[in-house]
């Protein structure tokens, strides 16, 4: 019996050893995001609003995802870091998010696209708004179906290295109760600490 246990225990430690190595290894090859895509002078960090539930990352070009609760249903903001010199400039996404949104007649909807820009510490933002019926699309690929009574607030900031995205998304009622959380999200952001 003592034997058995013995074979058990050492069976045990030595799965615990290479499971270990296997981790490593993951590690090296794809390096998880930081928390909140920060660390060294390429990084940002920010505070999160109270209420909003931190969800694991669905890609690795997701820094950060939220759920946002709100009265219209949840929403999710989701933060967006490409890599250095990737994600392209503000302009060509601010279009590309503009085009993302329909009337409710299904023509373009031109003026409802609201920017402005503002400066958080040393870093420029580019805050964007949008409301109206969601089409969806990335990168010319196919629309999802239509949600109506949509909202997205949106916020492009320059980091050192590439542009940082955050977008939030989800039902009007919940974006526009959302609206002063997410201006207080992206005025707390900051430059990483150097390594």
């Amino acid at each position: 019996m003592r034997w058995l246990i013995l074979a058990v225990l050492l069976g045990m430690i030595a799965g615990a050893g290479f499971a270990g190595q296997s981790t490593i290894a993951q590690t090296s090859r794809m390096p998880a995001p930081a928390v909140q895509g920060g660390s060294g002078a390429s990084g940002l960090l920010w505070t999160v609003p109270p209420g909003w539930r931190e969800e694991p990352v669905a890609s690795p070009m997701r820094r950060a995802q939220y759920r946002v609760p709100g009265p219209g249903g949840d929403g999710e903001c989701v933060v967006f870091y490409f890599g250095p010199g990737q994600g392209g400039d503000a302009k060509s996404n601010l279009a590309r998010w503009a085009g993302q949104f329909r009337t409710t007649d299904d023509k373009p909807i031109g003026p409802a696209f609201k920017t402005r820009a503002l400066t958080v510490g040393d870093v420029h933002v580019t805050m964007a708004e949008a409301t109206g019926t969601y089409v969806g699309g990335m990168g010319g690929g196919p629309a999802g179906p239509p949600r109506a009574n949509q909202m997205m607030l949106a916020a492009i900031a320059e980091g050192a290295d590439a542009n940082w995205f955050f977008r939030a998304l989800g039902p009007k009622a919940t974006m526009e109760a959302q609206r002063g959380p997410f201006e207080q999200l992206i005025r707390s952001i900051k430059r990483g600490p150097a390594p």
